[in-house]
């Protein structure tokens, strides 16, 4: 961008909202994937829809690459900046426009964070169902289709969002869905943007789908001789009709990394975190007697029932905290994360398929995942120093996301696309498939400025 385009930007959104600082574009050059950083040519913070729009405007007439911003929690580097240009930040616009809680639905802006828009929900007895773990915007999870831990139950982002706000590549503002629960009236809009990673437009406001806060809940830990049983043991609580609220798979590995927290202290063995609500606890009863008995058939070594709420708490965050607990200590190695999903019958097959992989491949690193789902994680590591061991890694990711798609599932079950799938995705639907993603980006996007390298190329 030249001086005088940098003016006129200037110009929309205020001197007070624009920043060329090396440190601002530093920080909305890399996301908490292993991806390059690739530095923007400026960072704005609009605070209105007609900013955006003006914003939008302004780059596709002068041909700058846009990238939305929420809170740079994405994984798979789905908001990095490839070809620089602006970066957008909707950190200043975090507001909740409205709460209907006699529906369940609230509407929010973009920039506002999950745990803190839950934080006020439950002052009404309201909470956003999918939980990433991390503390990502609202506008974020909704442009990766975000998933997580309670997905089994409650269903992905995508599941919960009845309508959208969009500003498009050329700076139209167009509102996609309605606030009602049934909805047949022509093309579905708002599912196309959700999970298209802000290649498509800009979400610059959202209603979504609430759930009450549980009444009764009851968390359960289930620990096994080997991973593999594990996760027959999540088949089996799924095929008896069973609907966790939450249903985690955890190897070994993964267990003691969570136990250096002083919070967690856990057997060091295969482990199932489960965690079911109901209207009464007596429901919640019958449902972790028939748990029981499936984890015990599978050759559970130890059944926890009726985890305290401090407990449970303490667990969940040490689960959430994982990734966190990894990178500290791997602080100088290279890192790769998976993300595949397959149908939960094969489930087994995949968790068996990758936890024999870490000893062929000889790769340090852990196995866990939203088993519930059929979403199974593994982060791995390699020294920087070792060229061929991380290329052992991309390997290792490319066995898991083929045994994956062989099996029914895919390459990604909730990072998204972003730069590392890409050259799945022939793999998975097909090119002919593919081909029609490309007339869609084109349709919406004709130059190319919407977080360009994203998803597909054109």
């Amino acid at each position: 961008m030249d001086q005088q385009q940098l003016a006129e930007l200037t110009e929309i959104v205020g001197i007070e909202n624009i920043s060329t600082a090396h440190s601002q574009r530093n920080l909305h050059g890399k996301d908490q994937s292993s991806h390059e950083l690739v530095l923007p040519d400026a960072v704005v913070w609009p605070e209105t829809t007609a900013q955006v729009s003006a914003i939008a405007t302004f780059a596709n007439a002068n041909q700058i690459a846009l990238t939305g911003w929420g809170a740079g929690s994405s994984l798979e580097g789905n908001s990095i900046p490839l070809q620089g240009g602006i970066v957008v930040d909707f950190g200043r616009m975090s507001q909740i426009v409205q709460t209907h809680s006699a529906d369940f639905q609230v509407t929010v802006q973009p920039g506002i964070f999950y745990k803190d828009m839950n934080k006020t929900l439950a002052r009404e007895g309201l909470f956003f169902a999918p939980d990433p773990g991390a503390n990502a915007s609202i506008g974020g999870m909704i442009a990766n289709n975000a998933a997580g831990t309670r997905t089994v139950k409650y269903g992905a982002t995508r599941d919960n969002v009845l309508a959208l706000e969009v500003v498009l590549a050329n700076g139209e503002i167009i509102r996609t869905g309605s606030r009602s629960i049934k909805q047949s009236a022509g093309y579905d809009l708002t599912h196309l943007f959700t999970g298209s990673e802000g290649t498509l437009g800009l979400i610059t406001e959202a209603t979504l789908r609430l759930h009450p806060l549980p009444e009764h809940f009851s968390a359960v830990v289930a620990s096994f001789g080997n991973t593999p049983d594990a996760a027959d043991a999540v088949y089996g609580i799924i095929g008896s009709g069973i609907t966790p609220a939450a249903c985690e798979l955890l190897d070994a590995n993964a267990v003691r990394y969570m136990n250096t927290l002083e919070t967690v202290n856990l057997p060091e063995k295969p482990t199932l975190l489960l965690e079911f609500h109901g209207a009464s606890i007596a429901t919640i009863e019958a449902e972790l007697a028939i748990v029981r008995d499936v984890c015990e058939e599978c050759g559970a070594e130890r059944f926890e029932v009726g985890v305290g709420r401090d407990e449970r708490d303490r667990i969940w965050e040490g689960r959430h905290m994982l990734g966190e607990i990894l990178f500290r200590i791997y602080p100088d190695s290279t890192y790769l994360i998976t993300d595949v999903s397959v149908p939960i019958s094969a489930y087994p097959v995949l968790a068996a398929y990758t936890n024999a992989l870490f000893a062929e491949l000889n790769i340090k690193g852990s196995l866990f995942g939203h088993a519930g789902d059929g979403n199974l994680h593994t982060v791995n590591f390699a020294s920087k120093e070792d060229a061929e061991q991380q290329k052992m890694l991309q390997t290792f990711n490319d066995y898991v996301v083929h045994k994956a798609i062989e099996l029914g599932g895919t390459c990604t079950g909730e990072h998204g696309v972003g730069i590392g799938k890409q050259k799945y995705m022939v793999y998975e639907h097909g090119e002919a498939a593919v081909g029609v993603m490309r007339q869609i980006k084109r349709m919406f996007d004709p130059n190319n400025i919407l977080n360009p390298g994203k998803v597909v190329t054109i």
